[in-house]
């Protein structure tokens, strides 16, 4: 059974891989960070929470009777990323190794959240169908 045909599971994988990229980029700026002219770049979020509610959309839960729960996604505020002022040097680099250094952070600990919610979801599958294991 391919685990990543479960919606769940599918989301993590493309989180994972989302996360991996950014890294990736990151990197690039934070190792170009003397080279003249360079400007830095970031990969464009994944809108995770339309995904969701796509996917709710689908599983929706039957109820039998009006005294059931149904499960709803109650949206959020949406948050918005406002750019600092660029600084940039008489090389016309702008990339501001601070705020690179807390996004690689940032993309650190979001990739070991989601490796833990897979893994705790992998441990509730198996518990689900009766295998135990770590």
């Amino acid at each position: 059974m391919d685990i990543t045909r479960l919606p769940l599971f599918g989301m993590i994988a493309r989180r994972m891989d989302w996360l991996s990229h950014r890294e990736t980029v990151l990197a690039q700026n934070v190792s170009n960070a003397d080279t003249p002219n360079f400007q830095p770049r970031d990969l464009k979020p994944i809108d995770f929470r339309a995904e969701m509610r796509a996917q709710t959309a689908r599983l929706a839960a039957t109820t039998t009777s009006q005294g059931h729960l149904t499960s709803k996604i109650i949206p959020g505020p949406d948050r918005e990323d406002k750019p600092r002022a660029s600084e940039t040097t008489l090389s016309g680099n702008t990339v501001q190794l601070d705020t690179e250094l807390m996004k690689v952070a940032d993309t650190a600990m979001d990739y070991q959240l989601t490796t833990n919610i897979y893994r705790r979801q992998l441990a509730m599958l198996r518990t689900a169908i009766g295998r135990s294991g770590g």
